[in-house]
């Protein structure tokens, strides 16, 4: 809410889930109580100086504001808010606080753990809170025990050999560089592994932490259908990260585009270092202390889905997830560093934004809800119009209902006069996935056109060094030319 009319539209639609009213005269421990909701929750609104959806002012502004600040001092801990401010709303005055979203701990007034459930203040159920206290750093479900796990359920071959290859630890033994890890952890006198010990090092990860794999699919179309390539990741999630690699390699499709060379080169339908990205920090970053529910990556012809588990960690929200740091598992990270992932993992997005921008790709959409985070990939291009600013491209239909984008060369490519006709066939070979082009293909493009215009077309390619002819008569089609030395 930025303006007085936002403001006067939402008191109008009265209490929600983020937005709540109190008279000048409310208690400060309904204030409090409120607040601590908002906080839980998605964050929120206060509203002082209306009464049952009407504006009736308050008389007092710095009674006003020290009630709302001292509610806010109430809380355990205290909630550390922007100053409320005062609005004008019809001439009336009305004080509002905000409880910013991604809050950083889980907060309580007088012992009592409140969620908003719609217009209400609710309870934190103990399972709830136990998974709050998890997104929030509160509790680190990493650094816990591992239940009915022993050092035994430990692959200390994979142990030693990554001790033996960990710079800056004086000792070699293995389990005292896992200790130091935080990968076990002595309780008395014995040592028992961690769930980052297990998830990192242990012989069968998915028996301990159940839902600590990845599912990758590929499918034929832009939804689920019938028609798809499904591999299961499981293993240590080092494993995973290697094996989900594989998994990308084998399943995005492939491009061939031209430099201004003519030279021919190979890309992925999206940069591969930033879906690889997306990955790792899915596996470094989700929530593993929700059971039953692992990572997903689905490809879709239009676009790749990456689903993590869990919310964003910690006071993480879709609106400054490019800039702020927060790691739910530290220990996980440190180890993922230790084997080289971090200059993949990045700890952000940013950096995946600037793949896809050097692509000239959407930028990658965002979406949380209860359950997890998604991060989308699109593959539809983007052409620049000046530094800043880009819009997709615009579509053609040709003959035969053949989409082409529409790219426009101008009437020259290489230094070379062409017709619409042969700009129609070089946008098929180096906008499309198509690497070859036939008579045919062109004649189906323009089926009002006589084949023997469209040969020459072809032809006259030919001759001008832009494209090549290969094979004789019926079967011969024509490719780029990725060897053009025509000046």
């Amino acid at each position: 809410m930025r303006t007085e009319a936002e403001i006067e539209s939402t008191i109008q639609d009265g209490r929600s889930t983020h937005f709540d009213t109190f008279s000048e005269s409310a208690p400060v421990s309904s204030l409090a109580e409120t607040m601590v909701a908002f906080a839980n929750s998605g964050g929120g609104h206060l509203a002082v100086g209306v009464d049952r959806g009407h504006v009736v002012g308050i008389r007092d502004r710095v009674y006003a504001f020290d009630k709302l600040i001292e509610a806010a001092l109430s809380t355990d801990p205290p909630l550390i808010i922007p100053l409320p401010k005062m609005v004008m709303i019809n001439e009336t005055p009305v004080v509002i606080a905000q409880i910013p979203s991604g809050m950083p701990h889980v907060y309580a007034y007088e012992g009592r753990y409140l969620k908003r459930d719609k217009i209400y203040n609710a309870p934190l159920t103990p399972r709830d809170l136990r998974r709050l206290m998890i997104e929030r750093g509160e509790i680190n479900f990493e650094a816990n025990i591992c239940d009915g796990a022993t050092l035994d359920d430990i692959d200390w071959v994979k142990a030693r050999d990554y001790a033996q290859k960990l710079s800056g630890f004086s000792e070699s033994d293995a389990k005292q560089v896992l200790l130091k890890r935080g990968c076990i952890t002595q309780l008395e006198d014995v040592f028992y592994p961690t769930n980052a010990g297990i998830l990192l090092f242990g012989r069968e990860p998915q028996r301990h932490i159940v839902g600590s794999d990845i599912t990758g699919v590929r499918f034929a179309g832009e939804t689920m259908g019938d028609t798809f390539a499904r591999q299961d990741i499981g293993g240590t999630i080092v494993d995973q990260v290697r094996l989900a690699e594989t998994f990308l390699v084998d399943h995005l499709r492939k491009h061939v585009t031209l430099r201004d060379t003519m030279r021919r080169e190979e890309s992925y339908e999206y940069p591969m270092e930033a879906a690889r990205e997306l990955v790792v920090n899915a596996v470094a970053h989700r929530d593993y202390s929700v059971r039953g529910d692992n990572i997903r990556i689905f490809i879709f012809s239009n676009r790749m889905e990456v689903y993590s588990p869990g919310s964003l960690p910690g006071p993480m929200t879709i609106e400054n997830l490019k800039d702020e740091r927060f790691s739910r598992n530290p220990i996980i990270v440190q180890v993922l560093a230790d084997f080289n992932f971090i200059e993949k993992l990045g700890y952000g997005v940013d950096r995946v934004m600037e793949l896809m921008k050097e692509k000239n790709l959407q930028d990658p959409d965002f979406t949380e809800r209860a359950g997890g985070f998604k991060v989308i990939l699109h593959n539809a291009a983007v052409i620049p119009l000046d530094d800043n600013i880009y819009r997709m491209p615009k579509v053609q239909e040709l003959g035969n209902g053949i989409m082409l984008p529409i790219i426009d060369f101008g009437g020259m490519y290489e230094g070379h006069e062409i017709n619409a006709r042969q700009e129609a066939a070089l946008v098929y070979l180096i906008h499309t996935e198509h690497t070859r082009i036939t008579n045919s293909d062109l004649g189906d493009m323009f089926p009002d056109v006589h084949q023997e215009t469209l040969r020459r077309d072809l032809s006259d390619l030919v001759s001008k060094n832009i494209l090549v002819k290969m094979g004789q008569k019926r079967g011969s089609f024509y490719v780029l030319n990725t060897n053009n030395d025509s000046e």
